[in-house]
């Protein structure tokens, strides 16, 4: 039999049943697009992933300070050399201790005694730049600058929680809370945290301030840096915040970020790459199960042809074809709707669609293969008969 009747007498196969074939290629049709659709969206939310990742993440810094008995390792003002260094943004130093760590804070009762409140709340020092380092904002007032560090007067900072607890909603009026027996003023309200949330059920004061609760030597360092520049960052802080004492500095620096991505992905990809592969067992059933069918139904037709000279391999190959084709059908149609999806929604996420051209392309393959393998069987069935028996 000539390859162009072979081709001829199979898609004329195909089209005799119209409804049954667009039902058959139904199942193909789900799997590749399940497949395509699976891929397409894990590879875009994984550069998603990656790109808040490396915005949150990947550029935030922590340098430990280990206590020292004969001399603090770092100096409150080693921060001004470190935001010296190229490619870092902010940075702030901060103290924190257990026995200043949970202190009892309550609000003034000089202004509203019914309405006094205390709570156990954390107490920090820091420099004038921990918003940016915090990567968060003033919601109310400002942060202390360095006047009233030098000055050492009492005010405080709270977090937006803190604010919350204590009843401090308005700063027109100066409020003022009591930390121990004294008054601090409280200037501003810090939220909007991205980092160190902790911060929001916190107090603040200046470092001058915060000596009397044992808070005088600094305990951490944030850093925040450039896209890029987290390890050369990594390597010069101990030598900019502490010269000669590098190696007592611990400095935490984020993962890879190509690491993360690549493990985000795999593991989206994993998960929804099982789903597409079922739908596509789902349709190689489907395509089987319609082959083995046509093959009952067309046993006077494989008689005739067998009688007629057609020889086994003839008529495997036509219900061999028959199937890829419809497999092929299946993933032509199920990967133009995959790529449609994809775009669809990241369109509605205002993701940037991110999808393997090689992808787009294999996707039919992969249909016609899963339509070759299905009508392995019927087909090797249908070449088995014999003319005889079939025209009987």
């Amino acid at each position: 039999m000539h390859v162009r009747d072979l081709v001829g007498e199979s898609v004329a196969g195909m089209l005799a049943r119209p409804v049954r074939t667009a039902l058959t290629t139904l199942g193909t049709v789900l799997g590749i697009t399940t497949l395509v659709v699976t891929l397409g969206v894990a590879a875009t939310a994984g550069n998603q992933i990656v790109g808040r990742f490396d915005a949150l993440v990947a550029t935030a810094i922590t340098v430990e300070v280990p206590e020292n008995p004969d001399r603090p390792l770092v100096e409150w003002d080693a921060v001004e050399r470190l935001t010296r260094l190229r490619g870092v943004e902010s940075a702030a130093a901060v103290a924190e201790s257990e026995e200043g760590a949970n202190l009892s804070v309550r609000s003034n009762d000089l202004v509203d005694p019914a309405r006094v409140t205390t709570h156990s709340l954390t107490v920090l020092a820091a420099t004038t730049g921990l918003p940016d380092a915090a990567r968060g904002r003033m919601v109310r007032g400002r942060f202390y600058d360095a006047g009233h560090i030098r000055r050492r007067d009492r005010v405080a900072v709270i977090g937006d929680q803190a604010a919350r607890m204590l009843g401090v909603t308005r700063l027109d009026r100066a409020p003022a809370i009591f930390i121990g027996k004294h008054a601090y003023t409280v200037i501003g309200i810090l939220g909007d945290l991205r980092r160190e949330r902790n911060l929001s059920t916190a107090v603040l004061v200046p470092p001058t301030v915060g000596r009397q609760f044992g808070l005088g030597d600094v305990t951490r360092v944030l850093v925040n840096t450039s896209l890029g520049a987290t390890g050369l960052i990594t390597g010069q802080a101990p030598a900019a915040l502490s010269p000669g004492n590098e190696s007592l500095l611990q400095v935490v620096a984020p993962p890879s970020p190509t690491r993360a991505r690549d493990q985000a992905q795999d593991d989206v990809n994993a998960l929804f790459l099982i789903l597409g592969l079922v739908s596509l067992v789902v349709g190689a059933v489907g395509i089987a199960n319609v082959t083995l069918v046509t093959v009952m139904e067309r046993v006077p037709e494989i008689g005739l042809r067998r009688s007629l000279g057609a020889a086994r391999r003839h008529i495997a190959a036509q219900f061999l074809l028959e199937s890829t084709l419809i497999g092929l059908t299946g993933g032509v149609i199920g990967a133009a709707l995959g790529v449609v999806t994809v775009v669809a929604v990241s369109a509605a996420k205002q993701w940037t669609p991110l999808l393997d051209a090689r992808l787009a392309i294999t996707a039919p393959v992969a249909g016609a293969v899963v339509g070759l393998l299905a009508g392995l069987y019927p087909a090797l069935r249908a070449a088995r008969m014999e003319p005889v028996d079939a025209l009987r």
